[in-house]
């Protein structure tokens, strides 16, 4: 995520005439999106018929017939896609290509999601989204007359979601080809939060509620203690009992959260909110 916003504001100091635009929130974060703003990096929610500057495609990816559209409509695109999306990517059009039925384990909704199915679907008709095994049911006899399933994984999933679809196909399906995509990063951070978490009787975890690692870090550590996720420090004051009443008070953040909005709520909490 700082990879990306660093890259848009070079591009912007090294092409000072030009538009620089960015498709859909380069980060979820309102504070770093209008400091971009600022700068003169503006935000497309939707593509122009016509355009001129550079268009930046954002770390959650795009499908190649937005980039296209980009490119028709004037602008030049930079491709900002993560690595471990690409990844993704990359690996469910090897799994399309292959005749396998792809299955992305990953909210269908999810504009990382929305780009690697765009990328499978152009080799392959048989490319379906789920988060949960009930959301497979409807697909299960053409999941059984498949030959080979093949599985990719959002990069910001649970592990756990991951291995309750798995545990699914292994029921149904002849062959299945299983590629971890998680981010490892991610994994990490949600490893180090757990352990964190089992030493606290609260946890804040900080970022944006648009966030798919952030919110997901939450939810798993509510199943370990009591938990709120907030987005800044203005948002302490409405749990300041809870606050005042916890011992031992863990703090965590998503991989998007800028580093001074987690200074801010730390320096808020020592201060005692």
């Amino acid at each position: 995520m700082k990879r990306a916003v660093e890259t848009a504001k070079k591009l912007k100091s090294e092409n000072p005439d030009k538009n620089v635009f960015v498709l859909g929130e380069l980060i979820h974060n309102s504070d770093v999106i209008n400091e971009l703003e600022s700068l003169g990096i503006k935000t497309l929610n939707e593509i122009p018929e016509k355009g001129h500057g550079i268009c930046v495609i954002r770390s959650h990816g795009e499908s190649p017939q937005v980039i296209e559209k980009i490119k028709q409509a004037g602008f030049e695109p930079v491709d900002l896609t993560c690595h471990d999306v690409k990844k993704v990517q990359q690996k469910a059009i090897e799994l399309a290509k292959e005749d396998y039925f792809v299955i992305i384990v990953g909210k269908s909704e999810h504009p990382e999601v929305i780009a690697i199915r765009a990328n499978a679907e152009l080799y392959s008709k048989n490319v379906v989204v789920a988060v949960s095994p009930e959301q497979l049911k409807e697909f299960e006899q053409d999941i059984k007359s498949h030959k080979r399933v093949g599985v990719v994984v959002q990069t910001t999933q649970r592990i756990t979601t991951l291995n309750s679809i798995v545990e699914y196909l292994t029921s149904i399906a002849k062959e299945i080809h299983i590629a971890n995509t998680i981010c490892q990063s991610t994994s990490m951070r949600q490893t180090e939060a757990k352990e964190l978490a089992k030493e606290s009787d609260l946890v804040i975890v900080v970022g944006s509620k648009k966030s798919a690692n952030t919110t997901h870090l939450a939810e798993i550590l509510k199943d370990i203690t009591r938990t709120i996720h907030i987005e800044n420090d203005d948002e302490l004051g409405n749990y300041r009992d809870l606050i005042e009443n916890s011992q031992n008070i863990s703090i965590t953040a998503g991989a998007s959260t800028p580093q001074n909005i987690i200074e801010k709520v730390i320096n808020k909490l020592e201060g005692d909110i």
